[in-house]
């Protein structure tokens, strides 16, 4: 097998969690804190949407934030990727005193429904016979609708549920331990009336028992709003429902990113070509296709932990232009609000206290401000940026590299192979990271790279297209910049044969080379290839290896051939009058070189394209990194990183614009402008676009996110 180069082995000898993380969801519109003097009077459903308006004026006031939503994901076990799941307590040493009894698991019984969630409980001393609960914050806020407040300070988190409020000095106290940051909820717990117990390796928390006491509707001037009235305070949860296209964006032509086809390949055409311009895995030839018929909204259910009366579900409710059907349906103990609305809109909902109601807004800037200091040198932030009257909601992370603790490393979906892709969440929790984003190009059939990986000095896979790429060190250094490796075979006849790529799944005429970097074996990428092995040699000149063998490749996929621990294989493609100087015998000697040269210095590389910012100003050039004109107008969700002039990384997820599409490569540029990037790059958009922390993703439903292959991760050391 081989060898794993990207993990960050110090840190995962204590953050490497087992694989039952906290259920993925988007993070979009949590609880805001009640405005006082709401006079808003009971309008039931059936009244006229005409006779609203009271409550519309009065409710319209308050400041919803973001909601969350619970989505299933792959679940793969870290057993069989290679990793031991290691104990919670180690990742408690340093913050319990060596006496203390820890109760821990990975599952809450949240009154009576098991989630995977992550908790701790331990002693508040070394003496105490009192158990603190500690519960995983993302997780707290999907399971219970409890919001996390904007925090300048990592160690306290602010929190608002219903009428219960505890900022300031009251915020919860907060812990960044590894992959989770783990929250206090011993005194929210008592205030909100919820009984916890520990049972094995499942906490269990149990509420009141809640009934439902009237359900409302309303217009606001920026859509709609449904109001449930409560009789107590209650966890709630928000669910993606429908599984609509992979990406809230419609989909383009071409498709989203410019390396995987809109179809399977087995659907196509030969094409003529090996490759094309902007798209190295579709052919050029595509058969024509029938567009798939528009998805005219998708669905979502707020799950209410409280009894409705079946009498209140008798009167119809009113539908709109963005409210495409609404339905309340009884679920044994829980109330389920069903809301269809236009695909790529999320529901704001929150919860206020005196009277207690859970408010649905159905409008179209659903991404409400936020400013969290998740952990030291992590900060966690959402807002919108203006680009003339078009206003993206835009989720990222900002990241100290120079922080203590905090490392920076490449992380691929399937270690320690490099072929084979899986969800982010999936990726990031097996490999211990506490946030992560999808980075670089991939094929979707043959699930391997295409761009550059670099880790701890070893090219898993080479750079193609001069596409840009993003490089760092331990130090906090970073470069952006377009990239090429060139590489060269010489032989004795100093005859200079130029090697076209390294490691790369991108096949074009020329050279392509292999090494154990690669993996112990080579199968031909295309048809008809010569293999050459090239081994080391003992020979103390300048010429250090020597051709041991040429053979056919044959078919596509159908021989394997082993890769020399000490040399490399070269797969020589369409132009074979080159095979000849690859004898059995012949000595070789290769120089490499990339270009910028300060790249080599850098032992952390992965690629992307475009290039958006250099030195503060934009540098799009799509046409330089082998884009095409269709791709760089496009519109789709985007995925980008950058650094600003304080040397902090931007790990950043820009979404659809307010009414309208995601942006174009030159709004990209500009976001990342406006938020300080003094350099930036774009990363493999569209549906892979995904930002993860601390179990979660933030910026849209898992159900909703394309697997990817490799991505960024930021680990910490506790």
């Amino acid at each position: 097998m081989k060898r794993n180069f990207f993990y960050w082995r110090p840190i995962l000898s204590v953050s490497i969690l087992p694989v039952l993380a906290i259920a993925p969801s988007l993070i979009w519109n949590q609880p805001a804190r009640a405005q006082q003097g709401e006079k808003a009077g009971l309008i039931h459903a059936s009244i006229s949407r005409q006779g609203m308006k009271s409550l519309a004026d009065s409710e319209s006031r308050l400041k919803p934030t973001e909601i969350l939503t619970h989505s299933s994901f792959e679940k793969t076990s870290a057993m069989r990727q290679g990793f031991q799941p290691l104990s919670d307590s180690r990742l408690l040493a340093q913050s319990v005193p060596p006496s203390s009894i820890i109760r821990q698991g990975r599952q809450v019984s949240l009154n009576g429904r098991i989630l995977p969630l992550s908790w701790t409980q331990q002693p508040a001393n070394s003496t105490s016979g009192n158990f603190r609960t500690w519960i995983a914050d993302v997780g707290l806020m999907q399971s219970a609708g409890v919001d996390l407040l904007s925090s300048a300070d990592s160690a306290k988190q602010p929190v608002q549920w219903f009428s219960v409020s505890l900022t300031a000095d009251q915020s919860l106290a907060a812990r960044a331990t590894g992959s989770y940051r783990y929250l206090d909820v011993t005194d929210f717990a008592r205030l909100a009336g919820w009984e916890i117990s520990a049972d094995g390796n499942i906490l269990k928390i149990t509420s009141q028992t809640a009934s439902v006491t009237g359900i409302r509707q309303a217009e606001i001037e920026s859509g709609d709003r449904i109001v449930v009235d409560l009789d107590r305070p209650t966890p709630w949860q928000v669910n993606f429902v429908d599984k609509p296209s992979p990406s809230p964006t419609p989909t383009p032509n071409p498709p989203d990113d410019p390396t995987k086809p809109a179809i399977p390949l087995q659907n196509l055409r030969t094409a003529p070509n090996l490759e094309t311009p902007d798209d190295p895995t579709k052919p050029g030839l595509p058969l024509p296709i029938t567009p798939a018929a528009p998805i005219a909204g998708q669905e979502w259910s707020i799950a209410i932990d409280a009894k409705v009366d079946t009498a209140l579900l008798q009167d119809t409710f009113q539908i709109s232009k963005q409210l495409l059907s609404l339905k309340v349906e009884p679920d044994g103990a829980q109330t389920k609000v069903k809301v269809k609305i236009p695909l790529g809109w999320r529901p704001q909902v929150f919860s206020l206290g005196n009277p207690n109601r859970l408010v649905i807004d159905i409008r179209p800037d659903s991404l409400v401000e936020k400013n969290i200091v998740w952990a030291p040198g992590v900060q966690w932030r959402q807002q919108y940026q203006n680009l003339g009257t078009a206003r993206f909601p835009v989720v990222w992370l900002e990241v100290n590299p120079r922080q203590p603790g905090v490392k920076i490393r490449p992380i691929l979906s399937n270690p320690p192979t490099d072929q084979g892709t899986a969800p982010l969440l999936q990726t990031a929790e097996i490999s211990g990271a506490a946030a992560a984003i999808n980075a670089g190009f991939f094929n979707r059939i043959n699930r391997l790279a295409l761009g550059a990986i670099r880790g701890d000095n070893k090219w898993l896979s080479g750079p193609i297209l001069n596409r840009g790429a993003i490089a760092w060190n331990d130090r906090g250094e970073f470069a952006i910049d377009r990239l090429t490796l060139q590489e060269t075979v010489i032989t004795p006849a100093n005859q200079f044969l130029p090697v076209s790529h390294l490691n790369s799944a991108y096949v074009q005429s020329g050279i392509g080379r292999y090494t154990p970097d690669w993996g112990t074996t080579y199968t031909p990428l295309s048809a008809n290839e010569i293999v050459v092995t090239v081994a080391g040699d003992s020979l103390r000149d300048s010429f250090a290896s020597r051709v041991v063998s040429q053979s056919p490749g044959g078919a596509t996929g159908t021989t394997i051939f082993p890769i020399p621990a000490n040399g490399y294989i070269l797969a020589l493609r369409s132009d074979l009058s080159i095979a000849p100087q690859f004898t059995p015998g012949t000595l070789l000697r290769l120089q490499t070189n990339t270009f910028p040269a300060d790249f080599n210095r850098f032992p952390y590389i992965l690629g992307g394209g475009p290039m958006l910012v250099k030195n503060s100003r934009v540098v799009l050039d799509a046409k330089a990194e082998g884009f095409s004109d269709a791709y760089v107008r496009q519109t789709a969700i985007r995925s980008a990183i950058g650094r600003n002039a304080a040397g902090n990384l931007l790990i950043v997820a820009v979404h659809n614009r307010v009414g309208g599409a995601g942006p174009n490569f030159a709004e990209l540029a500009q976001i990342l402008q406006q938020m300080g990037a003094v350099e930036a790059l774009n990363l493999d958009g569209g549906s892979s676009t995904s930002l993860y922390l601390g179990g979660s993703l933030l910026d849209r439903p898992a159900s909703t996110a394309a697997r990817v292959h490799n991505a960024i991760g930021i680990f910490i050391q506790p």
